[in-house]
């Protein structure tokens, strides 16, 4: 099957169709609508193989993840994902990897009612591409340089999970058979925390989505509010697949430092703690404060216990040495 015959049966015709969209798959180029008084959202992920997913991944979760890991970086800002655009480059056209790869990627497009406008195919060593598009009120955006000293720091769901499931699969080692599905299915087909996202924009100062670990995603936060923070590391959320999946002393390090989880950390100021707690009541997510907001420019203490709590680790970073 050649390129244009792939392009047609696998990805211009199935999944949803949106009002806003002028012109779609078909042309040189989509034609989107955006509506007055919005500010569009773009971002762009690539996935390659052996970096962010295992060759034996299956085509559907692959797919999943691809949309998952950009509408998360749109919920992190608070927006509302609308459109993707995709381009994916295979070693060969096989005809049910693809029908098993647009599925994953149009059912998790149908559930948040995003369209695929566009992208390309191209032939070569398996790597997959989404750039995303939001949208997001004037004025209402979240970004990373909004955190205030004082403001509490929350993370939604638990941390660690994702993380557990690839050093599983990297180094060949048996997970408990009760939690084995959920921590690999929270490695290939994360959550993004959309509707809770938009709910924050009334409330939030700050967010970022976890995707490199919780240390190193919170740095992101602290460089650009100018910032320092505390992280009372005994309050992190551990569920019990991962406590029960990994020796003691490894909780911590996990929860840190694993990326992959595709999980929010925002900040709220005091006086919006209250409003944050009805806000949240309505979507059965787990909500739990971590820290706090301090003045200290880009200082960020570990606490357990109220006693300083010595770590090393550092979350994942793309051309370190040891990535």
């Amino acid at each position: 099957m050649k390129e244009f015959e792939l392009i047609k049966r696998f990805f211009a015709e199935p999944g949803v169709t949106r009002k806003d969209v002028e012109m779609g798959i078909g042309d040189d180029a989509a034609i989107i609508d955006v509506p007055d008084n919005s500010h569009l959202i773009v971002t762009t992920d690539t996935l390659v193989q052996g970096v962010h997913f295992f060759a034996d991944m299956s085509p559907r979760a692959l797919g999943h993840k691809a949309v998952a890991v950009n509408l998360s970086d749109i919920a992190a800002m608070g927006g509302d994902p609308t459109w993707i655009s995709l381009s994916v480059t295979l070693p060969t056209a096989d005809e049910q990897w693809v029908k098993e790869f647009s599925a994953g990627i149009f059912e998790i497009c149908e559930y948040y009612n995003v369209q695929v406008v566009g992208g390309d195919t191209t032939q070569g060593p398996l790597t997959v591409t989404v750039s995303a598009k939001g949208l997001v009120p004037k004025g209402k955006a979240l970004m990373r340089g909004g955190a205030q000293p004082g403001d509490w720091i929350y993370v939604t769901g638990t941390l660690g999970d994702a993380g557990v499931a690839i050093d599983a699969i990297k180094n060949d080692k048996q997970l408990p058979l009760l939690h084995e599905k959920f921590i690999i299915d929270r490695f290939e087909f994360p959550t993004p925390r959309v509707a809770i996202a938009q709910s924050l924009r009334e409330v939030a100062n700050s967010a970022i989505d976890i995707s490199d670990g919780l240390i190193s995603d919170l740095g992101h936060v602290l460089e650009a509010s100018n910032c320092g923070a505390i992280v009372n590391v005994d309050q992190l959320p551990l569920s019990e697949a991962l406590t029960e999946s990994l020796d003691e002393h490894l909780h911590y390090d996990f929860a840190l430092t694993s990326g992959d989880d595709y999980e929010l950390l925002f900040t709220v100021p005091e006086d919006k703690r209250g409003a944050l707690d009805v806000t949240m009541a309505h979507y059965g997510v787990q909500l739990t404060c971590i820290g706090q907001i301090q003045g200290q420019t880009g200082k960020l203490e570990l606490r357990k216990d109220n006693e300083p709590f010595e770590f090393e680790g550092r979350g994942f970073q793309h051309f370190s040495k040891d990535s």
